[in-house]
């Protein structure tokens, strides 16, 4: 079994991985999150074209999932800040669905699951914020790292 790698050799006590002795590789990675809507606010955002009193809704998520991306090293204690090459995130909605997909690029030591992982939370996070005054039975639900690749071992399609 492979051992926590944040934890010190006693694991007692949290640390940050020593990465400076990596090679640095491209690291890529893809997250999704889905948020299911109720179906009358589903169908009332799709004849709004996705606009309520608080904005352009698919825009302003897009966008703050993509903050989320560079935000990561502030909010999980143990990531490393990464310089980040690029960042994608879409949103596609079907029928009652947001699908929340937000792939990460890097040329680092270490990966980039994390951000990805919270540029898709973020971004279903701002779905919910942007529509609860329709409705609070939002349900965000389904966050999980899709792909990565770089580093020791590739998961995934990507």
């Amino acid at each position: 079994m492979t051992s926590l790698t944040h934890v010190d050799e006693n694991g007692e006590r949290p640390r940050m991985v020593e990465i400076g002795d990596k090679q640095v590789t491209r690291r890529e990675a893809h997250a999704r999150a889905t948020l299911r809507f109720p179906p009358d606010v589903a169908q009332s955002l799709a004849e709004s074209g996705y606009m309520t009193s608080k904005g352009a809704v698919l825009t302003v998520a897009q966008l703050a999932g993509i903050m989320g991306t560079k935000s990561t090293a502030q909010l999980i204690p143990l990531c490393h800040p990464l310089a980040l090459t690029g960042c994608k995130l879409d949103i596609t909605v079907e029928g009652c669905t947001a699908l929340i997909d937000c792939r990460v690029k890097c040329e680092g030591k270490t990966g980039v699951e994390m951000e990805a992982l919270t540029g898709a939370t973020v971004a279903a996070l701002t779905l919910y914020d942007m529509c609860k005054a329709l409705s609070h039975d939002m349900v965000i639900e389904n966050v999980r790292l899709m792909g990565k690749s770089g580093g020791k071992r590739d998961f995934g399609a990507g």
